[in-house]
């Protein structure tokens, strides 16, 4: 590979890798890790217990039994088909609680600064509006005086007549 290709094809790799939706993706995937690790902490930590307080601490726990026996084996191995209900509901709730922080503190915030954004600029662009409507409004006057000081008679739309 030439040694000019080999620039244009490193060049290109940096734009690709610096363009902005890249870089926040890259961001976006590390905050969701650590944030995952935060949420889950609070689910095994907190709502298991609250909602294992009913029965098991562990939602994990949670089972029923398709096809009996469903006991552990002598040799350590499970019998039976267990339906393991509890894990599914333990991912549920993980999935909802993580969906209500991202939304409530991320989504519904950023969503009223960008309303808010966009009200100045819209604000913004209708004082410049008015401004070139009162321009208009300015010159239509200076012209009407003009026509006026002129006689208002003297002129036609193709400009002063010469008396031919």
């Amino acid at each position: 590979m030439s040694e000019k290709k080999k620039e244009s094809v490193l060049a290109g790799f940096k734009a690709f890798l610096m363009r902005g939706n890249v870089v926040d993706l890259a961001v976006a995937v590390v905050i969701g890790a650590a944030f995952t690790s935060i949420v889950n902490s609070v689910v095994k930590g907190i709502i298991s217990p609250v909602v294992g307080a009913v029965g098991t601490k562990s939602l994990d726990g949670y089972k029923s039994c398709l096809k009996a026996p469903c006991a552990i084996g002598p040799d350590g191995q499970p019998t039976g088909v267990e339906i393991l209900w509890g894990s599914v509901l333990n991912a549920t709730l993980t999935f909802v609680i993580t969906a209500a922080v991202v939304y409530f503190l991320m989504v519904l915030p950023m969503s009223k600064y960008l309303a808010k954004q966009e009200a100045r600029r819209k604000a913004k662009e209708g004082v410049q509006e008015v401004v070139e409507i009162t321009e208009l409004e300015l010159l239509k006057e200076i012209r009407d005086a003009l026509v006026a000081q002129r006689g208002g008679g003297g002129t036609s739309p193709t400009g002063p007549r010469n008396g031919f």
